[in-house]
């Protein structure tokens, strides 16, 4: 019998901002905190909050992790590729 496999995580991509934060990050806590949240959200996409705003752009959604005190802004593109926007430490 061949192993089943869970459902696909969708694919994390940064914008140049995001990519521009990353580079600030130092400690191996805010790592681990953000790698922590962008493995939920790449488990179910449609875990964050919409952010209300116009049509003429991507629905962004943010995703805030309690317990590691981490905000995620993001959209997910047509196949399911999450693109973070920002990352923001709360």
């Amino acid at each position: 019998m061949a192993p089943q496999n869970g459902p696909r995580r969708a694919r994390i991509a940064f914008s140049d901002s995001a990519a521009k934060q990353l580079e600030n990050i130092t400690t191996e806590a805010a790592i681990h905190a953000l790698d922590r949240a962008l493995v939920v959200i790449s488990v179910d996409p449609d875990i964050g909050e919409p952010i209300p705003g116009n049509a003429a752009g991507p629905r962004l959604r943010q995703y805030t992790d309690d317990i590691e005190q981490v905000r995620v802004l993001y959209f997910v593109t047509a196949l399911r590729t999450v693109v973070v926007v920002a990352y923001i430490e709360v």
